[in-house]
């Protein structure tokens, strides 16, 4: 099992969500559990090949 940074926020009636190195690939659910559910979805499909042109996002700290 892997763990999985997701940001996500409550708009609405929604809660909306994306993982942190994928935030082209948005979805959203009418529950906390249904986003999550969709979230794991997005990264199962990404991990499989099967979203065709995925841009990786990476991350970068600074000290400022």
């Amino acid at each position: 099992m892997n763990k999985i940074s997701v940001v996500y926020w409550k708009e609405n009636d929604f809660w909306i969500g994306y993982l942190l190195e994928y935030p082209d690939y948005r979805t959203q659910g009418s529950t906390l559990d249904e986003l999550k559910e969709n979230i794991k979805d997005i990264y199962k499909e990404i991990d499989e090949g099967t979203v065709p042109g995925v841009h990786k996002a990476s991350i970068m700290e600074l000290i400022v």
